[in-house]
């Protein structure tokens, strides 16, 4: 307000002047034209004299505000005190300048820049009062709209990164001076599967449920409680002066049950989850970043543990992160060294018993790591971009395995690869697995293709073309784990795929549970209907692989029949297969 409060003591300078100084026509030119508005009392401070601005302003006529105090502006926002201060002032210098609130005609308060001058005689004694202000509302409604920008984030309205750090500091250090102790508990949520919501969708659904989700959470939550949208699908939320974790343990509970509801976008149903974790101050830390820390590693603790839930921090996930670095040096040697197997899991033709193909598995046992689950270093290749390096190693691998098969005499057994969605969108994805497949001396035809949903229904003008691609080189083509993405039917059509795999997680239940047994029906006729043949993979007992048969499933893999085996054991597995159904044929 610096330059504006100089403008006003020039004009309030100038004023003084032409009131005492120049002609009476000129003063009432000036004075009627000035953008400011201006108000003159006597020295009793009853007005005499506004200038149209004035008018235009406070919504008062001349005639309506003249002999009146300007108490008739007063907003009642200011106590007596402000008042006799600013008087004060006047008295003592002769002038006060500041922000103010006044009252239109209309009742409405509004903001404004006075400053108040007094005007003196030749003998020093003080004949008027001169005020002259600016309508601050505008200026206002811009400040408070940048304001919002800083604090708030643009597209779901609630706290944004800044504004919760800002607010977490500050309850903190109020916090840790109280002398009755508080506990506040800490969420950090993240959306399970946003990212194919967005891919398979659009960024403008997405929009729509990140706004929604954030507005579910806000019907949960207090006006002394904190919610911000931290980054992308991650929410962190604030539970202040909580009696005990359990308190924390229900809101977590309902919010998990709030975000199941479906979402409606589009004129369809969109159905999501959440994954969360949970720190408490102060007994995981004293200090925001460290609880944010704390419960990001409960989040992906969350994560790793089957999602839509939620989990506390505690003190064993610090040996996680340890692990984490570990696991990255480590990888990158093994990498670097080529220190991965693979394991081959055998699958079944439903109407003749013969072994139609294998699925090549990797597998990964470390001197310091001990044997790496494939869901932990896989996932951890994706995220860092390891996985190009590995995948091609695997497939490197699989043509080593299919020329120990075709040495064995086993010609018509094709091995399935699993390929990675950011390894498939790859500019020269196709181009590298011809490299190893001439490096190898082996054809395509040798091998099956696995690709995801997720994978697929990223930019599908492209996917088709590389599909196509895959096709001409020979290469059968799978989509893997169908039914747990976002997949669109009409992309369904365009694709050259030989064959769906359903997942494993409608398998489980296939027995038990009528709806899944409804849905792996409805994609096996589906799949037919489209040429294409069916997988069921996870099959674990005979009651799921005789279920699959009158089903019509066309292939089957699983523990019933074969765990994964290493290449020498597969080979001795197909003969002793082979030997047994020649016996009962």
């Amino acid at each position: 307000m610096k330059n504006l409060s100089e403008t006003f003591t020039n004009l309030a300078t100038v004023q003084e002047q032409l009131l005492t100084q120049y002609p009476d026509n000129l003063v009432v030119k000036i004075f009627e034209n000035i953008a400011e508005g201006v108000m003159i009392t006597d020295k009793n401070k009853r007005i005499v004299k506004v200038n149209a601005a004035f008018e235009f302003v406070t919504g008062y006529k001349k005639e309506e505000v003249t002999g009146k105090s300007p108490g008739i502006l007063h907003s009642g926002i200011h106590q007596l005190p402000f008042y006799l201060k600013m008087w004060e002032e006047i008295d003592k210098i002769g002038m006060w300048q500041g922000e103010i609130w006044n009252r239109r005609k209309t009742g409405d308060v509004y903001p404004e820049w006075l400053t108040i001058t007094a005007i003196k005689n030749d003998f020093g004694e003080i004949t008027n009062y001169c005020g002259i202000f600016t309508d601050l509302s505008e200026r206002k409604i811009v400040e408070d709209e940048l304001e919002k920008r800083t604090l708030l984030d643009t597209l779901t309205d609630v706290c944004n990164r800044f504004s919760y750090l800002e607010r977490m500091n500050a309850l903190l250090e109020s916090s840790a001076e109280m002398t009755q102790p508080v506990q506040h508990a800490v969420f950090l949520l993240n959306l399970d599967r946003f990212k194919q919501i967005n891919d398979t969708l659009g960024h403008t659904i997405g929009d729509q449920l990140l706004v929604e989700v954030s507005q579910r959470i806000k019907g949960l939550i207090k006006n002394k409680d904190i919610l911000a949208r931290y980054s992308g699908d991650e929410f962190v939320v604030t539970l202040t002066n909580i009696v005990h974790p359990r308190e924390a343990a229900k809101f977590a509970e309902q919010v998990i049950r709030v975000i199941e509801q479906p979402f409606k976008a589009a004129n369809q149903e969109i159905f999501i989850s959440t994954s969360m974790g949970i720190s408490i101050y102060p007994e995981d830390s004293m200090k925001t970043e460290e609880l944010l820390n704390r419960a990001d590693k409960a989040l992906t603790y969350s994560k790793d543990n089957g999602r839509n839930c939620f989990s506390f921090y505690f003190d064993e996930l610090n040996t996680d992160s340890k692990r984490v670095l570990l696991l990255d040096s480590e990888l990158r040697k093994a990498i670097e060294n080529r220190e991965f197997t693979l394991a081959y899991q055998p699958k079944i033709c439903v109407k003749t018993k013969k072994i139609v193909g294998v699925e090549a598995l990797v597998r990964w046992t470390n001197d310091k790591l001990g044997f790496v689950s494939p869901v932990e270093f896989i996932e951890y290749a994706e995220e860092t971009g390891l996985i190009i390096p590995l995948s091609e190693i695997i497939f490197d691998l699989a043509c080593q395995g299919n020329m120990k098969l075709l040495n064995a005499g086993y010609s018509k057994i094709p091995i399935a690869i699993n390929v990675s969605s950011i390894h498939f969108h790859q500019q020269n994805f196709v181009e590298s697995i011809q490299t190893i497949l001439e490096k190898n001396n082996t054809s395509a035809l040798n091998f099956e293709i696995e690709v995801t949903e997720r994978t697929v229904m990223n930019s599908a003008s492209e996917t088709v073309n590389k599909l196509v691609k895959l096709k001409l080189l020979g290469f059968k083509l799978s989509m893997d784990d169908f039914g747990t993405g976002y997949s669109s039917l009409s992309y369904l059509v365009k694709f050259p795929l030989d064959v769906l795999k359903i997942d494993r997680s409608f398998i489980q239940q296939i027995c038990i549970l009528a709806d899944k047994q409804a849905i792996v029906d409805a994609i096996i006729q589906m799949a037919h209907r489209l040429n294409m043949q069916v997988v069921a993979e996870g099959v674990e007992n005979k009651q799921q692989a005789a279920l699959l048969k009158e089903l019509g499933c066309d292939f089957i893999q699983g523990y019933y029949y074969s765990k994964p085996l290493p290449m020498d054991e597969l080979i001795e597995f197909i003969q002793f297969w082979e030997i047994d159904h020649q016996e009962r044929v």
